[in-house]
């Protein structure tokens, strides 16, 4: 098959023929109809998260159809079209057991412990726990972002986050989970506040509903979310992953008020500092939020199919393989188009 390939943290990825993957026999092999790029991926690409075996192929927000099937699977056979979360539980832990398969004990991530999905064919485990079958509504470009972006932002807002209709929502990072997690509290009925420093960011989050949106690089973020607000935020997500991001979406919550962390803060770039002195004086809220369970797909993919959800929208470009490596790079650069950038392996627009 044609994969994705980076031999060196930093080096330009590049296409090339690899083995295909074989199925264990718990899992599967799909064949990759498309994929998104996610900011994840840039981190494991620039050596943020120095577990990752060299070479690999990045890449784990994916949609495609059942390629290959383990002798073990009982659930899935060749053809059908799914997605699936980015962490793909074992099924049979402490935390599994109890439905948390988001934080499973033995888990697997295409794209971080394994080969990803910026290739023709991808590995995946335990299907039968994690395999998400796609209705016919839903296509494999729009489906691509379920498995992490509008899936961690769901459950971030939803279920970390406890949002309720007519609350205050501020969303500090507009890339795609920022802009799904715009999108999720606007169905929700909550009235959000969008913060980024591209305007382009800010405008598409406009666009899926966000009644303010605050630019960072020429505002006072805290002060700006506080006095559009009326006293602070209700919930408060980073869905960028930033000292500066995670810092002011805490200090901008009003009294008793949630702040979920979603955007990674890998170890190498630092810790931030968390203005825990407010935290205890408000009696704030901190979480965190880590994907989605499979079984939680459901009531996603029924907003989804009913239209109250448009993760298609979110998409502003269509790329093949070809490009794949050079837009990867890019991701940390200045400038970096709006919206999600969606790989079609299998051919795709240039």
């Amino acid at each position: 098959m044609r994969a994705v390939v980076f031999d060196e943290y930093g080096a330009r990825p590049v296409v090339r023929e690899v083995p295909d993957p074989v199925p264990a026999a718990h899992g599967v092999v799909v064949r990759v109809e498309a994929t998104g790029l996610c900011r994840s991926d840039w981190h494991a690409w620039a050596g943020h998260d120095r577990t990752i075996a060299l070479p690999h192929v990045p890449g784990h927000e994916l949609a495609g159809t059942v390629h290959g099937v383990g002798a073990a699977v009982t659930r899935w056979r060749p053809g059908q079209r799914v997605t699936v979360p980015f962490v793909c539980a074992c099924g049979t832990c402490q935390q599994c057991l109890t439905g948390n398969h988001q934080v499973c004990e033995r888990q697997t991530q295409p794209g971080f412990t394994g080969w990803g999905s910026f290739a023709e064919l991808v590995a995946l485990d335990h299907a039968d726990v994690n395999l998400v079958g796609l209705p016919d509504e839903v296509d494999a470009v729009a489906a691509a972002g379920l498995g992490c972006r509008v899936a961690t932002a769901h459950r971030a807002v939803v279920a970390q986050g406890r949002v309720q209709p007519g609350q205050w929502v501020a969303v500090h990072g507009c890339g795609g989970v920022g802009l799904s997690a715009v999108m999720v509290a606007v169905a929700a009925g909550a009235r959000v506040v969008a913060v980024d420093v591209a305007t382009g960011a800010l405008d598409l989050a406009r666009e899926f509903g966000a009644e303010v949106a605050v630019d960072a690089s020429r505002e006072d973020v805290v002060r700006a979310v506080r006095a559009t607000t009326g006293g602070g935020a209700h919930l408060s997500l980073d869905a960028l992953g930033s000292h500066d991001t995670c810092a002011a979406s805490v200090k901008c919550l009003r009294t008793r008020g949630r702040h979920v962390q979603v955007g990674l803060l890998p170890p190498d770039l630092g810790h931030p500092a968390v203005p825990m002195a407010r935290v205890v004086a408000l009696e704030l809220e901190v979480v965190g939020s880590h994907g989605m369970p499979a079984h939680d797909y459901p009531a996603l993919l029924a907003l989804v199919a009913a239209g109250r959800l448009r993760p298609d929208l979110l998409v502003t470009r269509r790329i093949g393989l070809a490009e794949a490596g050079d837009a990867l790079a890019a991701m940390g650069e200045p400038g970096y188009p709006a919206g999600v950038t969606v790989v079609e392996p299998q051919g795709g627009a240039a």
